[in-house]
């Protein structure tokens, strides 16, 4: 009977704290709590209001971290009928660490580590902007392929590279005299700054340099970009279907209620199964009722005895 009571409590405790939590009003306040703690953020940055202002300042600090803590503590009741599913979403993963990192002994004793805590602070504000949102899901999607990416990018410079240190070592070694500086080169050129000049000090050495330079120009600047811009393409496409799936699943839990598992189809069957039951009783009902050979012959010999020819 306890452990009943237990639920029911932690099940009210979920339905109110979540009515709380979905509510508009809590997530603008929350955005313009991390709205307020970046300006404060970029107010410590000027010494003098620092040394003005420094027990205000810290004062203010204690009231952000205050906010986000109970920020927390209501998204986690908002879970207490199911706790499992708070630690499913990795924003609040990414929320517990930024907030409670700030509580250790390590880290309030380190400014520059207390410093990047608050301003991971900032970050949070993407869990409010849904395209935002969307955007950082996509680049975490688009590390395998850029992983991919980087790798091809490295093979093409250190070819180009090694065939440049070959060919124009000699005659200009400030920009070809080493494989590195002939990678940093090439690496430059792939954004096309200051193509047109390693093209005419090319051109001096030899016609032919121009097949080089543009070969390059072709595979880096236009290939190999076109390839990153299409995995990012690919990783925003997926990330905007999360997105969708989580709206969707958040919509059908709007009062602790369990997300509907079928779709319509199994109200269909039972809908189904009660008609073919009905139609089995009506065929039951008609079966004794037919009986073609006993009333015919009863009507033919009625025919008979009255001596009229059977037809």
């Amino acid at each position: 009977m306890s452990e009943q009571v237990a639920a029911e409590l932690r099940r009210a405790i979920a339905v109110h704290s979540r009515r709380v939590v979905d509510s508009s009003a809590f997530a603008g306040t929350v955005f313009c709590v991390i709205v307020a703690n970046a300006a404060l953020l970029g107010v410590e940055t000027y010494s003098g209001v620092v040394q003005e202002w420094h027990g205000a300042l810290k004062a203010t600090e204690h009231v952000f971290l205050a906010a986000f803590t109970i920020e927390i503590l209501l998204r986690a009741a908002a879970h207490a009928d199911r706790p499992r599913d708070f630690f499913r979403d990795p924003w609040n993963v990414f929320d517990v660490l930024v907030v409670a990192l700030a509580f250790l002994p390590f880290a309030r004793e380190n400014a520059t580590v207390l410093r990047l805590l608050r301003l991971a602070r900032v970050l949070r504000a993407a869990r409010f902007l849904p395209q935002l949102r969307i955007v950082i899901v996509a680049v975490g999607k688009s590390l395998p392929g850029t992983l991919s990416f980087l790798l091809v990018g490295a093979l093409l410079l250190y070819v180009y590279a090694m065939v440049g240190w070959v060919f124009f070592s000699d005659d200009n070694p400030e920009h070809f005299g080493s494989l590195g500086r002939a990678a940093l080169t090439l690496f430059l050129l792939i954004t096309l700054d200051g193509l047109g000049d390693a093209v005419r000090a090319a051109l001096e050495i030899s016609r032919w340099t121009i097949v080089y330079f543009a070969s390059f120009v072709l595979l880096g600047s236009f290939l190999l970009v076109n390839l990153l811009i299409g995995v990012v393409i690919n990783s925003l496409e997926e990330a905007r279907e999360l997105e969708k799936e989580r709206e969707l699943e958040e919509s059908e839990v709007p009062s602790g209620r369990p997300p509907r598992t079928d779709d319509g189809t199994e109200s269909l069957r039972a809908q189904l199964d009660a008609a073919r039951r009905a139609l089995d009783g009506i065929e039951a009902n008609l079966a004794p009722s037919r009986q073609p050979c006993g009333c015919r012959g009863t009507a033919e010999g009625e025919l008979v005895g009255a001596g009229e020819p059977v037809p």
